[in-house]
């Protein structure tokens, strides 16, 4: 699967606002601050990307659907289970 973005491109500084007790307590646990953001960032981005192409397939996907519906799967005729 192609990435979503250029995992090879530099790093960037960023200012960001966090609530302050969750920052106490991340920091506490030793969690990644970078690397747990740059994680949720691509979940969202993959998330938004999924429902993107689902938006601009949508008449094709019901298509298909009401065609099976309406005739079947092609391969109806030959399942032995």
């Amino acid at each position: 699967m192609q990435p979503i973005y250029d995992t090879n491109a530099p790093k960037k500084p960023t200012n960001l606002s966090v609530n302050s007790d969750l920052l106490q307590k991340s920091r506490a646990l030793k969690i990644n601050l970078s690397a747990t953001l740059e994680e949720a960032l691509q979940e969202k981005l993959a998330a938004a990307e999924v429902d993107k192409w689902q938006r601009e397939n949508q008449n094709a996907i019901q298509t298909h659907n009401d065609f099976v519906e309406e005739h079947g799967c092609f391969s109806d005729d030959f399942r032995e289970f």
